[in-house]
C-alpha cells in the first residue's frame, strides 16, 4: 500500500480543536503523522494541499441506496461514488431497503456490496420491528451481531406500548435507537408543512404538531425506560426546544437535522414544484430560523443528507403523489461550508456537524484525523466555486432543489483507508 503524505494544507479537525498549516503522514491506510514525519517514513505519492483545506471523512447519518430492492432508482456502488465526490467516507443506511433490514442476512448483503464498490464506508441501521410493520420486535441482539449501529423504525410507530418495549428491549443491548418524530394520525395523507402556502395551494398539510407531539411522547418513554435515542431530522423549532429541556433535564438523547431544512421553507415549493417535496416536509421561516438556533446552542450535533435519490418519473406527478426526498450527498458539504458563512460559525463548530458529531451518535471510530486513525479524509479547495449541474452529478438521482445554485468549496480529494477514492 502506498505512503502517502499531504503537504501544506490546512488541517481541520475538530475532535483534536486542530485548525492549523501542517503536513498530514498516511502508511497502510492509517494516519501515521500529523505535523510531523515519523521515523524512517519516506512517501511513494505527495498531495499539494496548500490553500486546501484537509478535513476528515464526512460521516452522513441517512444516506438511501436503493440498494437492494429499488436498483432502478440507484446502487451502492454509484451512490457510495457520489458520496465519495461529496467527501463522506462513511454513511449509514435506514432500514427501510427491499427486504428490510430485519435480519443479519440483509444486512451482510449490504456490506459485501459496499465493500466491492471500495468507495465509501458503509453502515447499517436494523428495523426496530419485523419489517417495519410496527407490531412485532425484531431481533435486535441478532442484528447488532451482525454489525447494525442501532435500530430504527423509519416510519412512526402509532402503538405507544410497542415503542415503549422496543425501547426497553434495546436499553438491555445498549442499542441506541433512532426515530423520526411523526405522530402517523396527524400526519395522515399529508404531504406540506401546514399553514398559508398549503391552503394557497389546496394541499394536505402536516402541521408542526405532528412533530412535537412525537416527540413530546417518545421523551415521556425515554423517562420511563432509560434508552438512549437519537431524534433524526427534526424540522420544528418547538421539537428543538422539547430536546433542549429534556438533554438539560440528563436525558439520553441527541438530534440531527437534514441539510435542506437549514435553507429551504415551504415557501419555496412554488406552484407545485415537486423537488420540494420532502419528508418531514419544508416547515416555516420561524421553523427555519429555529433549527439553526438549534445549531448555535448545539442541541443540534449534527447535520445529514437525507439522501434519496429517485429516477425522473417519481417526480413527475401531482406533488402530493411525488415521491419525497432530495438527492443530497454532493451538496452536504457545500451547504454546511454555506451555513457557516451565513451563520458566522467558528470552522471547527461548522465541521464537527458532519464528522466527529455523527460518528459519535453512531459510535464508530471515524470524523477524526487523530494518529492512529484510518485514513478517511478530505481536500477542499474552500475558495473554488462552482455550480451543480444535473448532468455534472456522480448521483444517479436528479433530484435536487439545489440545481442551478453557485457554492462556494470544492472537494478535490477523497481518501479511504489511504486509497484515493476520487480525485477531479
Amino acid at each position: 500500500m502506498k505512503r502517502t503524505v499531504i503537504r501544506n494544507g490546512r488541517v481541520i479537525d475538530p475532535a483534536n480543536a486542530l485548525d492549523a498549516i501542517l503536513d498530514v503522514f498516511i502508511a497502510n491506510g492509517n494516519i501515521v503523522g500529523v505535523g510531523k514525519a515519523p521515523e524512517g517514513f519516506s512517501a511513494d505519492q505527495e498531495i499539494d494541499a496548500r490553500n486546501h483545506l484537509v478535513l476528515p471523512g464526512l460521516v452522513d447519518l441517512c444516506v438511501r441506496m436503493r440498494e437492494p430492492g429499488m436498483e432502478h432508482k440507484a446502487t451502492i456502488a454509484s451512490e457510495t461514488a457520489a458520496a465519495a465526490s461529496g467527501g463522506i467516507t462513511s454513511v449509514c443506511v435506514p432500514p427501510d431497503t427491499d427486504p428490510v433490514i430485519d435480519t443479519p442476512a440483509v444486512a451482510e448483503l449490504i456490506r459485501r456490496k459496499a465493500k466491492q464498490a471500495g468507495n465509501a464506508r458503509v453502515y447499517c441501521l436494523g428495523a426496530l420491528t419485523q419489517d417495519l410493520h410496527g407490531e412485532r420486535l425484531s431481533e435486535m441482539a441478532a442484528l447488532q451481531q451482525a454489525g447494525c449501529l442501532g435500530v430504527s423504525n423509519v416510519r412512526a410507530i402509532a402503538d405507544s406500548k410497542i415503542q415503549r418495549l422496543a425501547l426497553e428491549y434495546a436499553a438491555t443491548h445498549n442499542m441506541t435507537v433512532y426515530l423520526i418524530p411523526e405522530d402517523p394520525y396527524l400526519s395522515k395523507n399529508g404531504c406540506a408543512h401546514e399553514g398559508h402556502i398549503a391552503s394557497r395551494l389546496g394541499l394536505p398539510g402536516i402541521p408542526a404538531c405532528a412533530e412535537t407531539a412525537a416527540v413530546a411522547r417518545d421523551l415521556a418513554l425515554v423517562e420511563e425506560t432509560g434508552g438512549r435515542v437519537h431524534f433524526t431530522r427534526l424540522s420544528t423549532r418547538r421539537a428543538v426546544r422539547m430536546i433542549a429541556r429534556a438533554r438539560f433535564d440528563g436525558l439520553p438523547v441527541s438530534a440531527d437535522v437534514c441539510a435542506h431544512q437549514l435553507f429551504l421553507t415551504d415557501n419555496d415549493i412554488g406552484e407545485f414544484n415537486s423537488v420540494y417535496h420532502v419528508r418531514p416536509p419544508l416547515r416555516s421561516e420561524q421553523d427555519r430560523i429555529g433549527l439553526r438556533q438549534g445549531i448555535l446552542e448545539k442541541v443540534i450535533e449534527a447535520i445529514c443528507s437525507d439522501h434519496q435519490p429517485h429516477e425522473a418519473d417519481a417526480k413527475e406527478a401531482p406533488f402530493c403523489s411525488t415521491r419525497p426526498g432530495v438527492s443530497a450527498v454532493e451538496t452536504l458539504l457545500p451547504l454546511t461550508l454555506r451555513l457557516v458563512d451565513e451563520l458566522q460559525l467558528n470552522l471547527l463548530d461548522g465541521i464537527r456537524l458532519v464528522t466527529q458529531g455523527p460518528a459519535k451518535i453512531l459510535g464508530i471510530n471515524a470524523g477524526t484525523l487523530s494518529v492512529g486513525a484510518r485514513a478517511d479524509m478530505c481536500i477542499v479547495d474552500p475558495d473554488r466555486t462552482w455550480v451543480l449541474r444535473a448532468e455534472e452529478m456522480r448521483s444517479e438521482g436528479r433530484n435536487s432543489p439545489f440545481i442551478g445554485q453557485s457554492f462556494r468549496g470544492k472537494v478535490t480529494h477523497t481518501l479511504l483507508e489511504g486509497k484515493l477514492v476520487f480525485r477531479e
